[in-house]
């Protein structure tokens, strides 16, 4: 039968477990609300221009494939998997998790359970029993059986494990939105690294086309030599460009091996197990939608981090501040002990035991005061992290959004440089042949030609640089949603 004192102890510890539960309902500290931060109403840069086509394929997480690149497409796929950068802030945000599971375990009371077995014979023959007793007159060994459960439980009365958790928590999804931004930042030094490999490529071909110019004008202003109508300084002034032009077309090999190197090391893998292939120049800016600025919070990961290191902070006042009031601990425990195993579960061996303390810090030289003033400091610097990193952000866009309109503004205008290049040489080409220019008239023609075509591929790759660093800066298909479900 239960024993009635048990029954007793319980009604009487009841109301006290009431009481530390209906206490544990509050929670000391502010309760955080998200900071206000600038946000304009509409980008100053956007107004007036209006991109054609715009591509709503920039809003997904594989950005990328708006260039319709097969190659970059699987370096992206690669990136992800295999990026040692992404593997450690990967592995970060599975430890943020985990500290928050052991915060949650402070809720909940610690309970441990010990047994034992023992048989001792004291000198004489006399028995020793459990606690040192020594029954004399026997002389066999005595038995002794126990088995006890303890529990100790520190009631959440002012909400300090809850700040606690709250705090874990928000670092975590801090720490999954760093994940995130790190993801981005590597798929975007990728995209940039392959534009400018594509770019090299373009112009090693436009290179090795000049050098063939060149080699044919040598030969021509060497004909003209011999046949007594040209300078020796003309054929010295052609040797001389054919030789510039081939040094600058093999130094374009060097450059074009650092970029395939820089993928390589972005894809997880050694530069010596990557080999690229040249490849034709097919990459296209796309129009990028901008969207609404207020929506540009929710799809910055970056942002959101800051924002969620607001929120830990603001939880770390609560911690600070449960530090004026005092720690409540119950304790209990309760078992069997008897001289054989048979009697172990009789009810006259059943022993229990129960309490509760409390602590209270009555002088420590102003330290709790000191800590909740830091965590109120530290929550002022994190909500000013996260307003600058918002203004950051609207700089970033408003910075690419100019980029993209002044480049597309620009382009044509080179184009028609180009062009006009192009007919410029072959004009003045014909006029040397036929003995009616100087062949400095040649160099000078040869010189802006290439010059203007240098100028147009480096600003159609600055038109693709900008369009993947305006995609990045909207978030690259990101959304702070996806942190709710962390």
């Amino acid at each position: 039968m239960p024993d009635p004192r048990s029954s007793r102890f319980r009604l009487r510890l009841a109301p006290l477990f009431v009481a530390a539960t209906a206490l544990s309902a509050c929670e000391v500290g502010p309760n955080y609300h998200q900071p206000t931060a600038p946000t304009p109403q509409a980008y100053k840069e956007i107004q007036g221009w209006t991109a054609a086509q715009p591509s709503d394929a920039a809003d997904r997480a594989d950005w990328w494939t708006v260039f319709n690149d097969p190659v970059l497409n699987d370096l992206e796929q690669k990136v992800i998997v295999s990026n040692q950068n992404l593997a450690a802030a990967e592995a970060a945000y599975r430890q943020a998790r985990a500290i928050v599971s052991e915060q949650r375990a402070a809720l909940w009371p610690s309970v441990s359970g010990t047994g034992s077995a023992t048989i001792s014979k004291a000198a004489g023959g006399g028995s020793v029993v459990s606690g040192g007793s020594v029954i004399g007159g026997g002389k066999g060994a005595v038995s002794n059986y126990s088995l006890q459960l303890g529990a100790t439980w520190e009631p959440d009365i002012w909400g300090k494990v809850r700040r606690q958790i709250e705090n874990a928590k928000a670092s975590a999804q801090a720490s999954a939105a760093d994940l995130a931004n790190v993801r981005l930042s590597a798929q975007l030094e990728l995209a940039a690294d392959y534009i400018t490999l594509r770019q090299l490529d373009q112009q090693k071909r436009f290179d090795d086309d000049t050098v063939k110019a060149y080699e044919e004008s040598l030969t021509i202003t060497r004909n003209k030599y011999n046949a007594g109508t040209q300078a020796l300084s003309d054929v010295d002034a052609a040797e001389t460009q054919l030789h510039n032009a081939r040094a600058a077309d093999i130094a374009l090999g060097q450059q074009r091996a650092v970029s395939e190197h820089a993928i390589a090391v972005l894809t997880g893998r050694p530069p010596a197990d990557v080999a690229i292939d040249p490849a034709p120049w097919t990459l296209q800016p796309v129009a990028i939608p901008p969207g609404v600025p207020s929506t540009l919070l929710q799809r910055r990961p970056d942002v959101a981090a800051a924002e969620r290191q607001a929120a830990a902070a603001s939880a770390s006042i609560g911690v600070a501040t449960a530090g004026y009031y005092p720690n409540i601990t119950l304790s209990g425990s309760g078992g069997t002990e008897a001289q054989s195993i048979g009697n172990l579960f009789s009810p006259q061996t059943f022993f229990w035991n129960a309490g509760v303390s409390a602590a209270e810090t009555i002088f420590n030289g102003g330290l709790t005061h000191a800590q909740v003033q830091a965590a109120r400091a530290g929550y002022d610097q994190a909500v000013a992290n996260y307003r600058q990193a918002v203004l950051a952000a609207f700089g970033q866009v408003e910075d690419n959004l100019s980029a993209q309109r002044v480049l597309a503004e620009e382009q044509p205008e080179l184009s028609a440089a180009v062009n006009s290049a192009d007919q410029d040489l072959r004009i003045v080409q014909n006029q040397y042949k036929a003995g009616t220019v100087d062949y400095t008239s040649v160099v000078v023609a040869e010189t802006q030609d290439y010059s203007t075509h240098n100028a147009e591929l480096a600003l159609e790759a600055n038109r693709l640089t900008t369009t993947v660093d305006l995609i990045v800066a909207l978030g690259g298909g990101w959304n702070a949603g996806e942190l709710k479900r962390k």
